[in-house]
């Protein structure tokens, strides 16, 4: 027989439905749109580890900093 496909008995289901796999994905996000601007701005693609580097070096705290003081108001 197939797959279950209750969400309660599969992980992957569930996984995808934690906060910490949220904020990870919104993370991957903002780095591939940075990959995708630097990319523009150089005329080739920087690829993702140089994206991810930069990204990190340059906007993740402020970007967490201001993703935490969103998600704490929408819980008020």
């Amino acid at each position: 027989m197939g797959q279950s496909t209750d969400p309660k008995r599969d992980p992957r289901v569930y996984l995808q439905n934690t906060s910490l796999y949220r904020e990870f994905q919104a993370e991957r996000d903002e780095i591939l749109k940075h990959k995708w601007i630097e990319s523009e701005k150089s005329g080739r693609d920087i690829g993702f580890e140089a994206a991810l580097t930069d990204w990190i070096a340059r906007y993740r705290s402020g970007w967490r900093r201001g993703r935490q003081d969103t998600l704490a108001v929408g819980r008020a």
